[in-house]
């Protein structure tokens, strides 16, 4: 499968990205999101769970390690954020195969290696600039069925794949 890089000039723009990406993601998902800190991977997983209906607050589960939320219809949705994990086999106090699990955030997969399921959708942000530069890669069966749908093909569309020309005054620099 191949790799879709889009600019993400601010926080909204990345909203609008979670908001499309969870509209048209069918069945259950599970995204590997990556990043420095600092990146937008817990923006882009709050705007995610909006986008499903998830009222009050959504918390960063960087000290719990894993939130969960009902989501309409049933099952639930985990937003994990691994980064201060030791092991793999942590992930077994969690209980993260006891339930009916629609759909998994995941922050920090790596510490996670092969303890969780592997990805429908890896997202890559990099901070660019005064933005975020984006990379989608879909994987599998369920991933490539998601690349394919119309609606994400055109939504995407509305996102530019490269960022604006900038001057950067800090390191003097064009993007």
């Amino acid at each position: 499968m191949s790799t879709l890089v889009r600019w993400l000039a601010d926080e909204a723009a990345t909203t609008a990205l979670a908001t499309l990406l969870a509209t048209t993601g069918y069945g259950t998902r599970v995204v590997h999101l990556h990043g420095d800190l600092g990146a937008g991977k817990s923006t882009l997983a709050r705007g995610w769970l909006r986008a499903l209906g998830i009222t009050g607050a959504i918390r960063s589960p960087t000290y719990t390690l894993v939130e969960r939320y009902p989501l309409q219809g049933g099952g639930e949705a985990l937003h994990l954020d691994l980064y201060r994990i030791g092991a793999p086999a942590e992930l077994e106090f969690l209980g993260l195969d006891e339930r009916d699990i629609r759909l998994w955030l995941v922050e920090w997969p790596e510490r996670g290696a092969a303890a969780l399921p592997g990805p429908d959708l890896v997202v890559r942000l990099d901070v660019a600039g005064h933005g975020r530069l984006c990379a989608l890669e879909f994987r599998g069966p369920a991933g490539g069925a998601w690349q394919a749908d119309q609606a994400l093909r055109q939504g995407l569309r509305g996102f530019p794949e490269s960022a604006p020309q900038e001057q950067d005054a800090g390191h003097g620099f064009t993007r």
